[in-house]
């Protein structure tokens, strides 16, 4: 059974970090890409990064570029998500996600959603 749990969100001040895990269990971690999505109050939900377990090629969204790093720890089953220099338009849910394959991109191919994390940037 595949499961994955998000942890790591919380209440930060604008400009402060957090670091986001994502635990997988029930499939090898080294053989799907993984990603992270988020969803803010009242918008739709988006792509903001992954990362390939093919050549470990990594995407992010334009507005978290050079403050967000994606990474993995294949030997722990689990995903990270560096957030630096946090904004307060970086507040909502986020999810980890499984692609059905082992390339990814930020919009389709997405296979199991864990169940989220809350991030607040707020002073």
């Amino acid at each position: 059974q595949v499961q994955l749990v998000e942890s790591g969100g919380g209440l930060v001040q604008p400009g402060g970090s957090l670091r986001l895990s994502c635990a997988a269990s029930g499939f090898r971690l080294d053989y799907y890409a993984i990603g992270w999505f988020r969803q803010a109050p009242g918008k739709e939900r988006e792509g903001v990064s992954c990362i390939s377990s093919i050549d470990g090629s990594t995407y992010y969204r334009g507005s978290v570029k050079g403050r967000f790093t994606i990474s993995r720890d294949n030997a722990k089953n689990t995903v990270y998500l560096q957030m630096n220099s946090l904004e307060p338009e970086d507040t909502a849910v986020y999810y980890c996600v499984q692609y059905s394959s082992g390339w990814c991109d930020l919009g389709s191919g997405t296979n199991y959603w864990g169940k989220g994390t809350l991030v607040t940037v707020s002073s």
